[in-house]
């Protein structure tokens, strides 16, 4: 997967699929997957050298991967597909005025407590062993872009870095998240309770852990029968109380923590023990999933 994220950073990208040969090129790739660089100017009826600057172009973008095998007396050089999609967004996200953002990875947690079934993973590999509570301290877990337990918390720091003079009107989450079913089910409801500095701000029943396709951005090497994507979720902590993709969860409102630029902020993401639906938690982050970020806050001030 690429995802452009404008269409400055896609030009040279473009340059290169804005040829007939190298759009065949993809296409007899995609038809048998690897070729020789010979096999590749003969089924196009172009000389090798030819094919080598088309080559050239498509490498550069990342398109195409060139790897060497050894055949008789010399290297045969074999050229690949290195992409399966190409996401571009063509209106570029803005940042409201008066707003301090960032994003908090996956695997950046401060603290936590989960159960099993759990694990976590960076986008190429698993971290340790799932079901295993004790990766979850092991040091390639701020690698993580995914993360799921089926009871339990995880909680994270959030940036604060709003001016030192001003005042907090209020902050926004965001997040990809879904329940946590042995293996995937779509139906397999949750409870997610949040809370801010241990004071609770309501919860989010997710409908299941979904599996149904592939996530969008879910590498390849992902399981097709583990957690595939989430629901993006929008938390909204402002004067007039607390808010999930617009809809109220609670009157309390981000006066009732008194927060300066220099306070501490603690959020946490839960299923307790006595929900009504203990379903289990999945946070996706940039490399999974069906949105290509990770948690998104945005602290808002005047």
């Amino acid at each position: 997967m690429l995802h452009i994220e404008s269409l400055d950073e896609g030009l040279e990208l473009f340059k290169a699929l804005g040829s007939d040969i190298r759009v065949a090129i993809i296409k007899q790739l995609l038809v048998h997957k690897s070729m020789s660089m010979n096999e590749l100017a003969t089924n196009l009826g172009i000389t090798g050298g030819a094919l080598t600057s088309h080559i050239k172009k498509l490498e550069s973008c990342g398109v195409v991967s060139i790897s060497s095998e050894s055949a008789g007396h010399g290297n045969l050089k074999l050229c690949s597909l290195n992409l399966d999609k190409i996401l571009i967004d063509l209106v570029p996200e803005s940042i409201p005025e008066n707003t301090y953002t960032a994003e908090v990875k996956v695997g950046h947690y401060t603290d936590y407590q989960v159960f099993p079934t759990c694990g976590l993973s960076t986008s190429t590999q698993l971290i340790g062993e799932v079901d295993d509570t004790r990766y979850f301290a092991h040091p390639s877990r701020y690698d993580a872009d995914i993360l799921w337990f089926t009871r339990g918390f995880v909680e994270y720091t959030l940036p604060n870095f709003v001016p030192s003079n001003s005042t907090i009107t209020g902050i926004t989450i965001s997040a990809e998240l879904s329940s946590e079913a042995p293996g995937v089910n779509n139906n397999w409801p949750s409870d997610i309770s949040f809370s801010l500095n241990d004071v609770p701000l309501g919860q989010w029943t997710s409908p299941g852990d979904f599996g149904d396709t592939q996530g969008i951005f879910t590498p390849d090497w992902w399981f097709p029968n583990w957690n595939q994507y989430g629901l993006l979720k929008l938390l909204v902590i402002n004067h007039d109380g607390t808010f999930i993709d617009g809809l109220k969860i609670s009157d309390v409102t981000i006066d009732s923590f008194h927060f300066t630029p220099s306070s501490i902020m603690k959020f946490r993401m839960s299923v307790l023990d006595d929900s009504a639906h203990v379903g289990g938690l999945t946070i996706f982050g940039k490399t999974f999933g069906n949105y290509s970020q990770d948690i998104r806050v945005s602290i808002h001030y005047v």
